[in-house]
């Protein structure tokens, strides 16, 4: 056992040391936890910021000078007052995303007790900003009718006080979940790229069969390159989370790092087990790239982090369990976002970890074979 543990160890540093003299992957490990993270949170927006919106004003009432004065930023920019005529062409040219058409009489119609329409065009080729915007603009009309009906001493009386609250997330900004998911997803994606990489890296240099002459196993090998690469992301992972998402974005952590950071090291065992495992199909960079791309799609969009696993169909929600990115991201999420314990999240861990040994057994086979194949 004591052989096994200084062979891993030393082979573990050979591996360090090799990805410190690798000024390519030395960089592209500082920029994805760095620039990469803080440029997709706050370039990567869902909700509405300064969208375009123009009102067509048929009743020229104070009430409809009201609506279009409530458009304000930072959701909206100032509206802009066209006539019916350029309403399509502006709508083609793309010089607004919302149009709003206040019909004539508007007013007076609604203090009389009619139910006049206003009609709210969006252009929906900006699907995410058009489906929320347009439910921004409703609420702004409808705040705006109230109002003006309290103030003619018409009454407005709902049948309830609806009371919404966003739980975790108060202000429901797109920058607290955006900024700590780039993080989340990075560590798949260097955890793959990494892992596979060093493989390829031996096998470009000669030193495979180096290794292949010396006096170790082929699992020694693969722990070796796990514990290395998965110290490097773990790291990485870590000083992104508190120096980029904490210090520089402004956004809290609601759980324990320490748990994330047990998370983390569990899940990348089976991680970059699969990037060398991909790696024994692949002689050489290009063709590792070409069978990692389609994983890490995989891993990033159907794992829960860029769409919720109740929005998938059932087969495939039942096919993701297998996919240790899947529990990763709910453990990940439960403790950053939510700030639950290891009595929430050990199912969870329990799952990564028995995921884990099964690609680690699968990836070691093919990686045994593959050493012995040359």
């Amino acid at each position: 056992m004591m052989h096994f543990v200084r062979n891993v160890w030393r082979l573990g540093v050979k591996e360090l040391r090799s990805f410190l003299a690798d000024p390519i992957l030395l960089v592209l490990v500082i920029y994805i936890f760095t620039v990469a993270v803080y440029s997709v949170a706050t370039g990567a927006k869902t909700e509405v910021v300064n969208a375009a919106v123009a009102v067509v004003d048929e009743d020229r009432s104070p009430l409809s000078r009201q609506i279009a004065a409530a458009l304000l930023p930072p959701y909206f920019q100032q509206a802009r007052y066209i006539d019916a005529e350029e309403a399509i062409t502006g709508m083609d040219r793309n010089e607004f995303v919302f149009l709003i058409d206040i019909p004539p009489n508007f007013e007076r119609d609604l203090l009389r007790g009619d139910k006049p329409s206003i009609q709210v065009s969006a252009d929906a080729t900006a699907m995410s900003l058009a489906g929320i915007g347009v439910n921004y603009v409703s609420s702004i009309i409808s705040q705006e009718i109230s109002v003006a009906l309290r103030e003619h001493g018409v009454s407005s009386d709902q049948p309830i006080n609806l009371v919404s609250r966003y739980l975790f997330n108060p202000n429901a900004d797109s920058l607290r979940y955006t900024s700590v998911m780039q993080v989340i997803n990075n560590v798949s994606m260097l955890a793959i790229i990494l892992a596979g990489a060093a493989l390829i890296r031996e096998r470009e240099r000669g030193t495979v069969e180096h290794l292949l002459v010396m006096p170790v196993s082929a699992a020694e090998i693969m722990v070796a390159k796990i514990w290395a690469n998965g110290l490097v992301i773990l790291i990485g992972a870590l000083i992104s989370l508190s120096l980029v998402v904490q210090t520089i974005l402004g956004i809290p952590i609601a759980g324990s790092l320490t748990l994330f950071a047990v998370g983390i090291a569990v899940y990348l065992t089976a991680a970059t087990g699969l990037g060398i495992m991909l790696a024994t199909f692949a002689s050489t960079m290009p063709q590792f790239a070409l069978l990692a791309i389609p994983v890490l799609i995989i891993f990033e969009l159907l794992s829960g982090s860029a769409t919720p696993m109740e929005s998938m169909p059932v087969w495939l929600q039942d096919v993701m369990q297998l996919s240790p990115s899947t529990h990763f991201v709910a453990y990940a999420q439960a403790i950053l976002y939510r700030g639950a314990g290891l009595s929430i999240v050990w199912p969870k861990l329990a799952m990564m970890g028995a995921i884990s040994v099964a690609f680690f057994v699968i990836a070691l086979a093919r990686f045994r074979k593959a050493l012995l194949n040359g």
